[in-house]
This record gives C-alpha cells, structure tokens and sequence, in this order.
C-alpha cells in the first residue's frame, strides 16, 4: 500500500541531520540499551542450546529492529548472536547499515520498507522502536497499525519494546528554545506543544558559515497510561512499563518511557 508522503519521507533531512541527532552521546548508549533489551525481551532465559520461543535454531533469537536507521542497535545485538532484520524507509541510513555490517562480517537482514506494512507473521522472538521513533505518522490509528503488525510478526511470548519520550517527560523538561554547538554547526532548536500536548512540534535550524538549513515537523507524545492502552488494543496480553533501561518505575524522575508489550 502507498503512502502519502509525510515530514519522514524526506531523505535529505535525515541525511542532513544525522551528525546532530546521532551524536557520540547516542552511540555510547547502545551497549546499554542491547543489555535491557536482551532483559526485557527476556531473550536471556533461552535455553542453553540457544533455542527460540518456537524451539528451533536459526542463528540466535529473531529480532526485529522496527525504524533500524544506521543498524547501531542491529550490529550490536547481531554480534551478540541474535538473528536480526533492520526495517526503515531512509536508503542513506540502510546503505550505512549495510556497509558497516559487512565490514564487521555480521549477517543482518535490513530490509527498505515503511513500518505500516511490514510483517512477517509468527516470525520474531522479539522486536524493538527505538530513539524516539513512533508516532511520526499525522494519522494515529496508523500508530496503532504498526503495534498490529508488530503483534502479528511476533511468537507467542514474544515483546515490543517501545523507547519513546513520554508526554509527562515532555511537559516535565519543556524549553521553548535552545542553542548548542555540533558536527560543525550553530543548532537552534525551537518547540511548541500543539493540541494540548497531542503532539510536540519541533524546529531545528542548523546554520554555519556555509549554509543554513531548517526543518519543522510535529510528532505525536504519548503518555504512558495512552501507550499502554494502544499496545493493548494491539492485541498485548500484557504491558510494562519503565524508566530506564535498568528496569526502574516510570515516575517523575523517568530518564525514558519504555513499554514492554508481551504477546
């Protein structure tokens, strides 16, 4: 099914504004965010043989990795010895994906294909969307859609794990306005709650002694008590949720809100 084309769809934004959003900061956190999903998913309890959910052996447990981007978190669970398939639309990112797990001599599956189409029924042990990745669509039952098709894809007993900013993490740590130096640019970020905090409208200006660039785009926040809610209406016969990686409450001093929906 197509599409229409939406703030996502925009290949040179990525491209663009992929030194400012994937800092060092967000790569030394991978091992990190490996370590809890591998807990959370529960993909640790496997038997010693190494044994999928289904009992079979096909290279380690499947894992989806829904909005992949550059593969960091694929790469990092692949060597790890998961079977792992990277999704997303952006073909620069995929192109990185690739190179970098060839050069690393991992076999990943990374796959161009948008969110809301994508399944491979009773196919994973697991499956994760990370850093900020959902809720980008301006229809929210297609949020919805893509939990649906997650729930599908996945074994019984399988997880979706869900990193996200929570609205109360949003209203919590609002700024109108900030300025900060990186990857050689000057970086104004601007935000705005819209529909009564439905969603967070952002505006990210990049300006060095070359050029200036500006994208604006609004992403859909979900309060933890909504998200839990649509991942039940997705099917999840039960949802978790947390702080952190490290399994702390979802409270006033949340780092992240992470949902854990288990099939």
């Amino acid at each position: 099914m197509a599409y229409k084309k939406e703030w996502f769809n925009d290949e040179d934004f990525w491209t663009e504004y992929a030194p400012i959003i994937f800092d060092e900061k967000h790569w030394q956190e991978v091992p990190l965010a490996a370590d809890g999903i591998t807990r959370l998913a529960r993909l640790n309890l496997y038997g010693e043989e190494g044994e999928g959910a289904g009992g079979e052996r096909a290279g380690g447990p499947r894992l989806l990795d829904l909005c992949c981007g550059m593969g960091r978190v694929s790469l990092e669970l692949a060597g790890r010895g998961f079977a792992v398939t990277g999704v997303d639309i952006t073909e620069a990112y995929l192109r990185t994906a690739v190179e970098d797990a060839a050069c690393a001599k991992l076999d990943i599956d990374f796959i161009r294909e948008d969110a809301r189409s994508f399944k491979r029924p009773g196919f994973f042990d697991a499956a994760v969307n990370l850093y900020i990745s959902f809720g980008y669509f301006e229809d929210p039952r297609e949020d919805l859609l893509v939990a649906k098709n997650v729930y599908e894809s996945l074994k019984p007993g399988g997880a979706f794990i869900i990193e996200t900013l929570g609205k109360e993490m949003a209203v919590r740590d609002f700024i109108e306005a900030e300025w900060f130096e990186r990857a050689g640019f000057m970086v104004l970020t601007k935000y705005a709650p819209v529909d009564s905090w439905a969603g967070l409208k952002n505006r990210w200006i990049l300006i060095n002694e070359k050029k200036r660039i500006e994208k604006t785009f609004t992403q859909r926040l979900y309060a933890a008590s909504e998200l839990r809610r649509l991942l039940e209406e997705a099917g999840f016969s039960r949802v978790e949720l947390y702080g952190a990686w490290d399994e702390s409450p979802y409270d006033h001093r949340a780092a992240a809100l992470i949902a854990v929906g288990r099939k």
